[in-house]
């Protein structure tokens, strides 16, 4: 992929103000979801309903940019209707791809709409060439969202041994496992992301003041107790603290941010397709202040990739919205990988 056309800046659009502040600030595309289980956010209050669908299509077209749809969840026995009219109507708005994860679903998508470009979903949980081939030879996949599992070297792997685009996760929230694998969230309330929709959704969520501090609960499992200076994050299994061997701590992860920023002319020089960032969950304002930060960092990579560096001010910026105020590299950065 020639550098013009590599890193696309693909952001993440919860609400209609939030697809406008993505475009305004420099998003190449936005990726969002329906008001339902058929994608991998369904919060309440978050996504579109048909109005605001098409209403945020004609903005974002209009000034060039792309929308991606994610049908990106697994159909249900007896609900498979709902994920084939979700794909019916992406392709009648006319988006510009769908994400998904379902084979199923793609194979109903080539058959009814051959023209409508898919790209496979990070929930597909492909980590190796050989997976994403698969997808490609069988239902023509055009590009990949690779899980946060890789390092560099094993991305550089992938990208050298297939034509797929590749597009990787730049900044915001980290997933514990493989993703499309997870049933913490299951194990605790029933419901999995990848039916439901959401990890840890809303009605199994409990804050309740204590005589010991803040606690959520999950379905009534103690996820965290907080004190009264200390900022209380949404209650997801993998980010709980939990007494282990007699030592409370963040056993599985702490609440950190993905932040890749200073790799970016890795990425470059790998042929990156697009870079995403994950946040549908968040407000307009984070989708403008992380999308002006990473519009200017990608133009300058790619103004003079040789003399690249991440500027503190762009840096301090993602601090203040990222997890715990802390960041990291994730997997990308193993040198013994």
């Amino acid at each position: 992929m020639s550098p013009e056309n590599a890193l696309q800046l693909i952001c993440p659009a919860g609400s209609l103000p939030a697809l406008k502040a993505a475009v305004d600030h420099g998003a190449d595309g936005v990726y969002l979801g329906l008001k339902d289980n058929t994608n991998a956010r369904n919060f309440s209050g978050l996504n579109f309903d048909e109005k605001s669908l098409a209403e945020g299509i004609r903005y974002a077209q209009g000034k060039r940019r792309q929308v991606l749809m994610a049908l990106n969840t697994y159909p249900q026995p007896g609900q498979v209707e709902r994920w084939h009219r979700a794909v019916d109507r992406a392709a009648e708005l006319g988006v510009d791809a769908v994400i998904l994860a379902d084979a199923g679903l793609m194979a109903y998508a080539v058959k009814t709409h051959p023209d409508l470009r898919l790209h496979l979903s990070v929930q597909g949980s492909a980590t190796s060439y050989e997976a994403i081939e698969f997808y490609r030879e069988r239902f023509g996949i055009r590009r990949a969202v690779l899980p946060r599992v890789l390092s560099l070297a094993q991305v550089e792997n992938v990208v050298g041994n297939t034509a797929v685009e590749i597009e990787l996760f730049g900044f915001g929230g980290l997933c514990v496992m493989v993703e499309g694998r997870c049933l913490l969230s299951s194990y605790a309330c029933g419901d999995s992301p990848n039916s439901f929709g959401a990890c840890s959704p809303g009605h199994a969520v409990r804050w309740q003041d204590t005589p010991q501090g803040m606690e959520t609960r999950l379905n009534g499992v103690l996820i965290d107790r907080y004190a009264a200076d200390e900022k209380a994050g949404y209650p997801t299994l993998c980010k709980g603290r939990f007494e282990v061997q007699g030592e409370t701590y963040y056993a599985l992860e702490e609440p950190t941010s993905l932040n890749s920023l200073e790799l970016l002319p890795e990425m470059l020089r790998l042929g990156i397709a697009a870079v995403k960032i994950e946040g549908r969950q968040r407000s307009p304002a984070y989708v403008a202040q992380v999308t002006r930060v990473w519009r200017a960092a990608i133009d300058a990579v790619k103004r003079a990739p040789e003399t690249f560096a991440a500027q503190p001010a762009w840096m301090a910026e993602l601090n203040k919205v990222s997890e715990g105020s802390m960041h990291t590299l994730g997997a990308y950065y193993r040198p013994w990988k």
